[in-house]
């Protein structure tokens, strides 16, 4: 039986792709943590339904720009986060 992984998904330039690849993830029963980065989320439609599929697939997801109404992880957290992680995407 495959051992669980625990991956950080890093949504450096895209964020929709992110939330997606993010929520792929759990299909695998891998634990899944997703940084938004750089920017805010953009509000779109299509940003709105993949925060749903987040909130369904239990993925809290983190950011590093304040003021997005999302806990804000400071640069000692996310090279925890980094350091605990099993693998790392950056999309």
């Amino acid at each position: 039986m495959k051992q669980q992984k625990q991956v950080l998904v890093l949504a450096r330039r895209d964020h929709t792709e992110a939330m997606r690849v993010a929520s792929g993830l759990t299909i695998f029963g891998h634990g899944v943590r997703l940084v938004f980065m750089h920017r805010p989320v953009e509000e779109t439609d299509e940003n709105a339904a993949q925060l749903e599929t987040l909130e369904l697939c239990d993925i809290e997801p983190e950011t590093t720009v304040d003021g997005q109404g999302l806990p804000v992880l400071s640069g000692g957290e996310l090279s925890l986060a980094l350091v605990e992680a099993d693998c790392v995407l950056s999309l």
